[in-house]
């Protein structure tokens, strides 16, 4: 696949904007540095940040076993998804496939950009319907996506039929993968250099818990990060949340710990919640939480407010009428979101 026939024009031949730390990148402490403008009294963030997060890059690389100049950091993965939709997409001419129920933002980012839309919703199982789906693929689908697992229904799809997708689809087939910790499936990582044309998206923000410093994750082909570093903000990952996110790196175990128990704590709400009569059916969950089925979404949504307990109402999603989505807590909260459930 040539990905450079799929960029937009003024992206392939845009000249990139070369900040004053791109020009220099060797430092060392007893440099003078009076090209960026930056105030000289030190308050530890007086300078600008690493624009390529060399140190996190670093990091992730050697974790994920994916080259650094394979790797780009975003401003949580919203930034990185519309990085990608500026760089394939062409406003008021090409269109993305979507496959709802899924990730809202998705949408919101292809109207944000003036991309139409083209939504081939999954099947009764939560699967692609893969044929359906290439079907609806012509000269301008640029992007497809694919969550899995998937938001909000929890499960991973079939890795044969994401196979066939990322081989049949013309255009850039975007896996985001930002529960893939909490699965037992195996990440599209490991076969990223086998297809020119994938594009996978972690995020810091769900097994490393840290969504409040938003840090997104795009491993893709040298092509194709190349691109998007010509195009993203010169410092789009600040200071802190670089600190911040090797603090955690660094302490994988501690992550791992984490990640078994919050699967734990999963399983311990699937044992309660199928004793619960307003209970209908518990979706299976390759996530940090679970889609569940009950008699009355609103009504049990807005008891659950009153209780002090906020969970996602998804009853008008395709496919979704009557769930709720429950996040796993911590123990106390998961506990105290069985007692309610009980009490109700």
């Amino acid at each position: 696949m040539n990905i450079d026939s799929l960029l937009r024009d003024n992206i392939r031949n845009l000249k990139a904007y070369s900040s004053a730390r791109d020009e220099y990148e060797s430092v060392s402490h007893d440099m003078v540095f009076i090209d960026a403008n930056e105030n000289p009294f030190e308050t530890d963030v007086n300078r600008y940040p690493d624009p390529q997060q060399t140190r996190v890059k670093a990091c992730l690389s050697e974790l994920k076993g994916i080259p650094a100049s394979q790797i780009l950091l975003g401003n949580g993965s919203d930034e990185v998804l519309d990085l990608v939709f500026r760089a394939f997409c062409e406003p008021n001419q090409d269109n993305v496939i979507v496959l709802p129920p899924t990730y809202g933002m998705y949408a919101v980012l292809a109207n944000l950009n003036a991309i139409e839309i083209k939504e081939v919703q999954l099947n009764s199982d939560f699967e692609p319907n893969v044929e359906r789906i290439l079907e609806h693929q012509n000269s301008n689908s640029k992007l497809l996506f694919i969550c899995s697992p998937n938001n909000p229904t929890a499960n991973s799809f079939k890795a044969k039929a994401i196979e066939t997708l990322i081989k049949g689809f013309k255009g850039i087939v975007l896996v985001d993968e930002a529960y893939i910790d909490f699965s037992n499936q195996d990440s599209w990582l490991s076969r990223l250099n086998e297809f020119p044309n994938l594009v996978v998206t972690q995020t810091l923000s769900k097994a490393y818990g840290l969504a409040g410093i938003r840090l997104g994750v795009c491993y893709a082909s040298l092509e194709i990060i190349s691109v998007l570093n010509k195009i993203k903000p010169p410092y789009n990952v600040n200071e802190l949340t670089q600190i911040k996110a090797l603090e955690r790196l660094t302490n994988i175990e501690v992550i791992k710990h984490e990640v078994k128990i919050i699967l734990s704590e999963r399983q311990k709400l699937v044992d309660a919640l199928e004793a619960i009569e307003l209970v209908v059916t518990i979706y299976p969950s390759d996530a940090n939480f679970l889609l569940v089925k009950v008699d009355d979404a609103n009504k049990r949504y807005n008891q659950l407010v009153e209780k002090g307990i906020v969970s996602r109402n998804r009853t008008n999603q395709a496919l979704c009428k009557n769930c709720l989505r429950f996040t796993v807590g911590s123990a106390k909260e998961n506990n105290k979101l069985i007692q309610t459930l009980k009490e109700l």
